[in-house]
């Protein structure tokens, strides 16, 4: 988001049209000192995790792990494996007729097989099979999961997923039906978005080899707050107030670039290329340092998933605003609230005109402005193969604008 207006900035262009706000915008960019000001890479064994955050924090990290970011990635168990394993529900056909999925609970574990059927044999005869154990979840389960399994240290993808929205075993994002090849890796840069840290066993923003035993689940507190030892250290040896906020990053007085960066690491999209390892990121940190995320293009056509910081950028919203970012709307700590709530964010900014179209819509405008200027809009690159048809997914988008009633659809 506001690292985008930065990035123009600091390559000595223009920046997109705003006039005045886009100059305060400018202003606001400059960086304010952080625990991390100078620190462009951390050791693991800074890193402390959400249970020493808690500690202290109780009440914020109880209310964070109830939110998409921490779930966002899970260990497969009963608690987290959205699919239903009951007889009727847990098989999958295919567009091939000799290839189904079927999907069994066996305790706490869970597992899926791939059923290839023989042609040239009779009904009921043998067929071969290849069975895979669901090892880890990705995705919350708002819209769906995916299904990750272990090779000795690679991870790839399994085929099948699960449809929280159609309520079904469907094929997983990138496999095409009618196929079982069990041979989708899954890179760092994927699981960056997706998990707290993997460790490589070898370098290279393509190697599939983790270590098995050496990894965090889910989005934590140090993913934006930035490694939490010394902080934790300072507090044990009950510093003042100023040393111990002095050693961890408040993303609150971060400036506006530094603090969307934070948001654009995962929602700015895959990028172009990696110039530091995946999960190297230090808040407080210009997000330029480690990933390249393409020259921004205000013309240029940006897909609706994945790119919310990108498509925000695009909104006069944010270029007549010298300080809007991610936070203006959303309160990561919190899981998030209804249309309602989020639509009280737009109204401390505009107020309701007596246009055509809101007297129309009548005293239901003001409780829910997003639907309208952030519509669900279909995606280009994320397409579910379904009982043999492409179905585009849905996300919502946001370019905050004026969108015809054929444009919503």
């Amino acid at each position: 988001m506001a690292v985008l207006s930065w990035a123009w900035l600091s390559a000595g262009q223009a920046p997109p049209v705003g006039g005045e706000s886009q100059a305060k915008r400018a202003a606001a960019q400059t960086p304010r000192s952080s625990a991390t000001a100078n620190v462009l890479l951390a050791a693991r064994a800074d890193y402390v995790g959400d249970a020493a955050c808690a500690n202290c924090h109780a009440e914020s990290v109880e209310s964070y792990h109830r939110t998409a970011h921490f779930r966002t990635s899970q260990v497969a168990n009963r608690q987290s494996v959205k699919g239903t394993f009951a007889p009727g529900t847990n098989t999958m056909t295919t567009t091939n007729p000799n290839l189904s999925f079927q999907m069994d609970a066996k305790g706490d574990e869970y597992f899926q097989t791939a059923i290839f059927a023989d042609p040239l044999k009779p009904t009921g005869a043998a067929t071969r099979t290849r069975t895979e154990r669901l090892d880890l979840v990705i995705g919350s389960g708002g819209k769906g999961q995916s299904y990750l399994f272990w090779k000795e240290n690679e991870l790839f993808q399994l085929p099948v997923g699960y449809s929280t929205v159609l309520h079904k075993w469907i094929n997983g994002p990138g496999y095409v039906d009618g196929t079982a090849k069990f041979d989708r890796t899954v890179i760092p840069r994927c699981l960056e978005c997706h998990a707290t840290y993997f460790a490589s066993e070898l370098p290279g923003p393509d190697v599939n080899l983790y270590d098995r035993k050496n990894f965090v689940l889910g989005i934590s507190c140090e993913r934006c707050h930035g490694p939490g030892r010394r902080h934790v250290e300072s507090h044990g040896k009950k510093a003042d107030g100023a040393a111990g906020e002095a050693s961890i990053v408040n993303p609150a007085k971060l400036s506006a670039a530094r603090k969307s960066d934070l948001c654009i690491q995962c929602h700015g999209g895959q990028g172009e290329r990696e110039l530091l390892p995946a999960f190297s990121y230090i808040p407080g940190q210009p997000l330029e340092k480690y990933i390249d995320l393409g020259t921004p293009d205000p013309a240029a056509d940006v897909d609706v998933h994945g790119k919310q910081g990108k498509l925000l950028a695009k909104s006069k919203c944010f270029q007549s605003s010298a300080d809007m970012t991610c936070s203006t709307c959303h309160n990561v700590h919190k899981p998030e609230p209804d249309l309602a709530a989020m639509s009280q964010h737009c109204l401390s900014c505009h107020s309701t005109k007596a246009t055509p179209t809101h007297l129309a819509v009548g005293n239901s405008i003001t409780s829910n402005c997003v639907d309208c200027h952030m519509p669900t809009l279909e995606s280009n690159v994320v397409n579910l193969d379904v009982d043999g048809t492409k179905v585009k997914q849905r996300f919502r988008t946001h370019w905050i604008k004026i969108y015809s009633d054929a444009e919503r659809q």
